[in-house]
């Protein structure tokens, strides 16, 4: 690098670690504000026909992001990535103000929130696609551990940091969960156009339509059908026989196959599948989506534990729980800062592998100690094991992708880093969805007979309580989820003719939780069952990155192969073999 080297690479990484926390912040601030955010619109989340509103503005922002962040990573190392990072921060601080300016109520008001949120997380995508190849691009190969594992700190620490600030905010006004981003957006927006430099390699080609629109007609119809599959369908309980959603799954799924014989055939490929012949590239995504399966529905399984079960059974208000949420879950967070760019700073000396698998291992452990908790356990307990999922997810995430990134010729930092970026948020939501679906599964073996019984126990009529007891699991989910009392708005009139005191126990803030708590742990404990399994394959995966190496960019016109570096030669050797416009570039 030129002199001016060691002040530029802290400038790139402040920079970027400041657009990656606010687009991470952004993916959870909602998740809080939401029972607010409906209110403030004039709108019942917990009506079925509202529901699909209520699931696109949890997910929208998420699947946007899955959907463009290859794209615009391969676009980034076509025409520069500070360039379209730098656009990216301009589209996302537009979007925030015309989310904080929304005038509509009702459904057009939803349906208006979501298309803005879409909006932000494509500004969102634009950071996160080019924030790994910019700091690999400013670093020296030797820190960039230390650098990706600051940024990626960050970017897990701000989905937590985001259900505090959305506690925080909402109950003054639910504008503020928008408006916080556009000061900050500002900054960076301006600070990046006058500080950043282009020091990637760019690579001249063509944009890839086809396989643009195959992988985004495929991974939207696969997420839609993922996404109505968690709603009641029928008699059933959840919509998986739904012909809807089964036709747009297995849709999606023969689009995305149709999108891997493309990339076969066009010049120019958004993704290069040739990347997966380097068996760093290959394993570490491998890691990077096991892990994220296994941690994506966490923070939601998190949240409906304490908001809607432990929360209220000591003493909170239910309109109190979603800010005390976040707060209960600060040692989580607090985990992450810490082992993220401590691990990062290590893994540059000794390599990934001890890091990357270590952590998935003990993420492994965190899950199971979870699981032996009762639900209505002693918070010192539950504090600590957050505290050690934190530090071993924080072990995992800088190895990891400071592995990928190294492993990559220096032309494909930014699709490559898309392709990580894609891995992970495709199985963030595919989580979600698993999470959720072993949830209501256990709700409903066990909940209806519950609340049948409870409700006949405390004086309401058979009939009453035979109707709410069937009503879909999902309902008593998403109202745990929001921090809502359903019993309120579920059995409506009946409660005005039951003895007052009846009535208020009914509708405060011990019986529903007391209800549910049984039926919850019933699926809490597959949820983390699953969660431990998918870390240990992703521990696997993470052994197979490899050991130490210290990959040298080779100088311009220097062939890779004259350096006898074996690792380089064979991956430089299967890349320009697919594509031989590619350069003979170290692969690491």
């Amino acid at each position: 690098m030129p002199g001016s080297s060691d002040r530029y690479k802290w400038i790139a990484l402040s920079n970027t670690t400041i657009g990656t926390l606010l687009a991470t912040i952004n993916l959870s601030i909602v998740l809080i504000a939401l029972p607010n955010i409906f209110r403030g619109i004039g709108l019942n989340p917990l009506v079925p026909a509202n529901t699909s509103y209520l699931l696109w503005m949890l997910l929208g922002f998420m699947v946007v992001m899955a959907v463009c962040v290859v794209s615009l990573g391969r676009l980034g190392d076509m025409y520069g990535r500070v360039k379209l990072y730098n656009l990216g921060f301009t589209i996302f601080t537009v979007f925030s103000v015309l989310l904080a300016i929304t005038w509509l109520n009702g459904a057009s008001g939803a349906l208006y929130l979501i298309l803005m949120r879409v909006g932000q997380g494509i500004g969102a995508a634009f950071l996160m696609a080019n924030s790994p190849a910019i700091l690999t691009d400013a670093f020296p190969a030797t820190e960039r551990g230390l650098a990706l594992g600051v940024n990626m700190g960050a970017a897990i620490a701000g989905q937590f940091i985001g259900l505090i600030l959305g506690g925080i905010l909402a109950p003054a006004n639910w504008r503020l969960v928008f408006l916080l981003s556009v000061p900050i957006g500002l900054f960076g927006t301006l600070w990046g156009y006058l500080k950043l430099e282009e020091r990637g390699v760019r690579g001249r080609a063509k944009v890839d339509w086809w396989g643009n629109l195959t992988f985004a007609a495929g991974l939207v119809s696969l997420v839609y059908g993922i996404t109505y599959g968690l709603l009641p369908y029928g008699g059933h309980t959840m919509g998986w026989t739904d012909p809807r959603v089964l036709g747009t799954i297995f849709g999606g799924l023969a689009l995305l196959v149709v999108f891997c014989v493309v990339e076969t055939k066009v010049e120019h490929p958004m993704f290069h599948l040739p990347l997966f012949r380097i068996r760093a590239f290959a394993a570490g995504n491998a890691a990077a989506f096991l892990s994220a399966i296994g941690r994506g529905g966490i923070m939601f399984i998190l949240i409906i534990w304490l908001q809607g079960v432990w929360l209220p059974q000591h003493g909170y208000d239910f309109a109190r729980t979603p800010l005390w949420a976040g707060i209960y879950m600060l040692p989580l967070t607090t985990g992450f800062l810490v082992a993220g760019p401590l691990s990062g700073y290590l893994s540059d000396r000794v390599g990934p592998r001890p890091f990357a698998t270590g952590g998935m291992v003990g993420s492994a452990t965190g899950f199971i100690l979870l699981e032996v908790l009762p639900v209505d356990f002693n918070y010192l307990a539950f504090a600590s094991i957050l505290l050690f999922l934190g530090l071993a997810m924080g072990l995992f995430v800088a190895p990891v992708q400071a592995g990928v990134m190294n492993s990559l010729p220096a032309n494909q930092r930014g699709s490559g880093a898309g392709m990580m970026n894609t891995a992970m948020n495709t199985a963030m939501v595919l989580s979600i969805s698993v999470f959720f679906t072993l949830i209501i599964l256990g709700l409903s073996a066990r909940l209806p007979a519950a609340l049948y019984h409870g409700l006949v126990s405390e004086g309401v009529p058979v009939r009453s309580a035979l109707r709410v007891s069937h009503l879909p699991a999902v309902g008593s989910l998403f109202a745990a989820f929001l921090g809502y009392n359903p019993m309120k708005s579920l059995l409506g009139p009946t409660l005005a003719h039951l003895p007052h005191a009846k009535a208020a126990y009914i509708a405060g803030r011990s019986f529903f939780p007391r209800l549910i708590s049984g039926p919850f742990d019933n699926g809490l404990r597959r949820a983390f069952d699953f969660a431990a399994a998918a870390c240990l394959l992703a521990a696997g995966a993470a052994w197979s990155i490899g050991g130490k190496f210290a990959p040298q960019e080779a100088p311009d016109g220097l062939d890779a192969r004259l350096r006898g570096d074996r690792v380089a030669r064979l991956a430089t050797e299967s890349l320009t073999a697919a594509d031989p416009a590619l350069p003979s570039t170290t692969a690491g």
